[in-house]
């Protein structure tokens, strides 16, 4: 009882029955821009536009990669708790696999749209190409709120869903991971249903169809740590560069979920302390700074930081003009607009979260001389490390922290110098400078192999 349309498609037509219960917009996660018809997607295509220009990108190739080659929209019946039946809406946007399978998250949210996965999917494509992993692009997930869930019906969602992809994903061909929304235990429900669609003798093999499962499932040592890890390690060589010394700074950070109390971790490590934090609850400052572990431990237990006692509440806009060192948006896309970047006072901003930052938000910070290191660059320790687990399960390997640690420090510090050096060489932003890099990669492949017939 499913259709799935594998073509390409420009907009999307077919009507859905949506859950009924859905959330009211939050303030974390609702467009901070007057703008209501913010374009995600449209976004990142300039983007591409301009750092095209940069490195003289044939137009036929620039044509190539502004559009998917596949965007996947299935329809799918699931039994409620209630005994009724509700149809959900599902995505998989393929955007390129020129340089390995398609790889990208998977989002369980009630504002899943097209045009977000679309985006999503051509960021994943400029990341895998940046940091030299061979992986290509892509993103999806299900319209859906997970809040109003049951366990066993956010199960059978899960499983129906994967049923309904089919061979539309693959260890070999397109390799989702979690993302907002979705956790390990997700990907082990859409492993094992995976698996159980294959031949019993070719089932193992299949292991590496997701990326971001348990240890004991075929998980890899810092998986869940590793985005923040990645931003982290770009805010290291960021204050090499600027003489700018860690011990005893602060920072802010909206968004207080994986990325978000990860980050907050290992920078206390570093001597940071947050002293601001913010979710779709509301905000939160302390003049003392968080104790990142026991804020993380009352998100887990809690969903959000509402009801912590560690500090008073502010409100979105005491949060962003709290004075600090270091800001980490965290949180989803288009959250930093005109009255955001306005406000803020801080040193540098670490993207941890993808389009954080709409273009008028980021030509004001510009004017004020505070750098973005791009999400492009700085988030891309989760894909990296994605990598690693996709390898280790191609190998029935198991590898120990070290050396993944090791690994993922190698590859960020490398992508981070690399990015830098181009930003000084052409004289353009550290983002237009990623989305460069990422564009020589992609026209030298092309180039080399041609369009066939």
């Amino acid at each position: 009882m499913s259709e799935v349309d594998t073509t390409n498609v420009a907009e999307e037509k077919t009507p859905v029955i949506e859950p009924t219960s859905e959330l009211p917009p939050t303030s974390t996660e609702v467009s901070v821009s007057n703008d209501e018809k913010y374009e995600f997607f449209k976004v990142i295509q300039d983007y591409l536009d301009q750092a095209a220009k940069v490195v003289d990108l044939p137009e036929h190739v620039r044509d190539m990669l502004a559009q998917p080659k596949n965007e996947i929209i299935v329809h799918f019946p699931v039994a409620m708790d209630n005994g009724k039946m509700k149809m959900f809406k599902g995505y998989r946007i393929q955007h390129n696999n020129l340089l390995g399978p398609y790889k990208g998250g998977l989002r369980f949210h009630r504002t899943a749209s097209l045009d977000d996965f679309k985006a999503l999917a051509t960021m994943m494509t400029w990341k895998c190409a940046l940091m030299q992993i061979p992986f290509g692009g892509a993103k999806g997930g299900v319209k859906v709120d997970v809040s109003k869930l049951s366990d066993a019906e956010l199960m059978r969602i899960t499983r129906r869903f994967t049923h309904a992809l089919g061979n539309n994903i693959g260890p070999e061909y397109d390799i989702p991971a979690p993302d907002v929304g979705t956790n390990a235990q997700i990907m082990v429900w859409i492993m094992d249903t995976f698996m159980n669609q294959v031949d019993h003798t070719q089932k193992n093999a299949q292991r590496g169809v997701v990326t971001g499962k348990s240890l004991t499932c075929g998980g890899s040592q810092g998986r869940e740590k590793a985005t923040a890890q990645g931003v982290v390690h770009c805010i290291t060589e960021w204050a090499k560069d600027n003489r700018f010394d860690l011990e005893g700074k602060t920072a802010i950070i909206q968004g207080f979920g994986n990325v978000g109390s990860f980050t907050a971790l290992l920078l206390s490590r570093l001597g940071v302390s947050t002293i601001a934090t913010g979710d779709h609850t509301g905000y939160m400052r302390t003049s003392e700074g968080f104790n990142a572990h026991k804020l993380a431990d009352h998100v887990k237990k809690n969903g959000s930081i509402k009801g912590y006692v560690g500090g008073e509440s502010i409100s979105r806009e005491e949060f962003f003009s709290t004075k600090a060192d270091i800001f980490i948006p965290a949180a989803i896309e288009n959250q930093i607009g005109e009255v955001e970047a306005q406000l803020l006072d801080v040193a540098l901003i670490a993207e941890g979260a993808n389009g954080p930052c709409n273009p008028a938000g980021e030509r004001i910070l510009a004017e004020r001389g505070i750098p973005v290191i791009p999400d492009v660059l700085a988030n891309s320790g989760g894909v990296t490390v994605s990598y690693y687990e996709w390898v280790q399960n191609l190998r029935s390997e198991n590898w120990p922290l070290e050396k993944v640690d090791a690994r993922l420090e190698t590859k960020m510090k490398d992508a981070y110098r690399r990015v830098s050096f181009f930003a000084q060489e052409h004289g353009v932003s550290l983002r237009i400078a990623a989305y460069g890099l990422a564009l020589e990669a992609l026209k030298t492949a092309y180039a080399e192999r041609g369009i066939f017939p």
